[in-house]
């Protein structure tokens, strides 16, 4: 692949789909927490469906000019039922990469939403019919149909790194991205943080919350407390 900017790679390798099955369950927070708090994309980046949302998939990638969806129309016919096709847009604002046939072309193939580091056109239709976009915002303003652009190569999207295959949460907080290769050990350390919450929040309604650790790191800090 030497075409650099203008390629196409037609598949990859995606995580076990036992995998990407547990993480349904999973909130975003309690992921990211166990990853650093390094693997959110930024926040403008948001549902414009409902609350309420919550999707899971393989990350199918799309480099392309903030003013063209050549290459999104070309991934829509590759990706697989469960890809979640993910663009990077370079977070412009000047015209909508994807609108509400697109979203009807995606669920009739079985693809589990679109995430758009720029903007979404159709917002009242795609709401309508439920079907998962996360974007910077909306604009009816068109796009080209010229390209160039990439097609499953590393890209960045929320001003975080997305290979063809990565785990991709999103939930109404926002997107998260876990590496393929390390999916199976996020995963188990996420779902051990998540009981580890029901737990505390047990513990708050029964009035057994140790919250001694808040003054004992203001102490370690060198914080002056005064009554």
């Amino acid at each position: 692949m030497s075409n650099v900017g203008f390629r196409i790679k037609k598949d990859f390798e995606r995580a076990p789909l036992d995998v990407l099955k547990e993480y349904e369950g999973i909130a975003t927070p309690n992921i990211g927490d166990v990853m650093g708090r390094l693997c959110a994309m930024d926040y403008r980046i948001k549902p414009v469906n409902k609350q309420g949302i919550h999707i899971v998939g393989s990350a199918f990638t799309v480099r392309t000019h903030p003013s063209d969806n050549l290459m999104v129309h070309k991934a829509m016919d590759l990706a697989k039922p469960g890809d979640i096709i993910v663009i990077d847009a370079c977070g412009d604002m000047g015209n909508a990469i994807l609108g509400e046939l697109m979203c009807h072309y995606a669920k009739v193939k079985g693809i589990k939403g679109y995430i758009v580091d720029g903007p979404v056109r159709d917002l009242t239709g795609i709401a309508e019919m439920g079907f998962p976009v996360f974007a910077k915002g909306g604009s009816p303003r068109g796009p080209y149909k010229e390209g160039p652009g990439e097609i499953n190569t590393t890209i960045s999207c929320g001003n975080v790194p997305v290979s063809p295959g990565d785990v991709i949460v999103g939930d109404d907080d926002g997107i998260i991205v876990i590496p393929k290769q390390d999916a199976s050990a996020v995963l188990e350390k996420a779902k051990a943080l998540a009981s580890k919450e029901k737990e505390i929040i047990q513990s708050i309604y029964d009035g057994k919350w140790d919250r001694t650790w808040v003054d004992e790191v203001l102490l370690q800090k060198g914080c002056e407390i005064i009554d």
